[in-house]
């Protein structure tokens, strides 16, 4: 049985605590922080811009934590859609949903603007394996699977949240076959971001056919990883 959990971090925000696997979903650190480093300011943010629409893949929905920031990214402090750039599918997949009563716990709303409360909630009460048009421009699909079961068209995604829990706690996702199978989903010049920096991982990557780089991590941690899917004619 996965007890959860929730915890103060350092940032004021709240993590969880899993007893199946006994780590957090987020930095102690601080939750929203290290979540807004890697995955918006150093994914979403730094996206090629010739994409004319943004399809994320997230490895791991949990709090419901990186949907919530990319949100709050693309729609600003007012919440108007009218700021939304590029139409956005965000398709996350999780084996293990938290509780509807833990997520009550969260504080996350309390570090958002008024205007997008509303839309954390919706993010949870949204059905699994359906399209959910959350604003127009902006459709979430959430999936109800372990990763190994993931099949996604080839070419239809260009951002990735790897955000699963550490190597050490669930060595089955980060395994050389996962990388194998996501490569061809990735349309060239799509990126994979993780706030993950093992070695193992990284070279597991570039046997893939991913280029890969380091980058600096959130709160104190050297790294990162940023990983590309090559563009053809150059997969130097």
């Amino acid at each position: 049985m996965n007890k959860i959990h929730v915890q103060m971090t350092k940032d004021g925000s709240h993590t969880l605590m899993s007893s199946l696997f006994d780590d957090s979903y987020h930095a102690h650190n601080g939750a929203i922080s290290e979540s807004e480093h890697v995955y918006i300011q150093s994914g979403l943010a730094d996206l090629d811009p010739s994409f004319e629409r943004v399809n994320i893949l997230e490895l791991g929905f949990g709090s419901g934590m990186n949907a919530m920031l990319t949100l709050k990214r693309v729609l600003g402090s007012d919440g108007k859609p009218g700021k939304l750039k590029r139409p956005i599918r965000f398709v996350t997949v999780e084996a293990y949903p938290v509780p509807s009563e833990v997520i009550a716990q969260l504080n996350y709303k309390e570090h958002l603007p008024p205007a997008l409360q509303e839309l954390f909630d919706r993010l949870h009460s949204a059905p699994w394996g359906e399209d959910v048009t959350l604003f127009p421009g902006f459709v979430l699909h959430k999936i109800h699977a372990t990763w190994d079961s993931l099949a996604l068209p080839e070419n239809s995604i260009n951002l990735v949240f790897y955000d699963g829990f550490a190597p050490s706690k669930q060595p089955e996702l980060w395994t050389q076959d996962n990388f194998d199978r996501l490569f061809p989903m990735m349309m060239p010049g799509g990126m994979l971001v993780s706030y993950c920096a093992n070695g193992q991982f990284k070279r597991n990557l570039k046997a893939a056919g991913f280029k890969v780089k380091p980058h600096p991590g959130a709160l104190g941690r050297r790294e990162m990883t940023r990983a590309w899917k090559p563009q053809p004619g150059n997969e130097e």
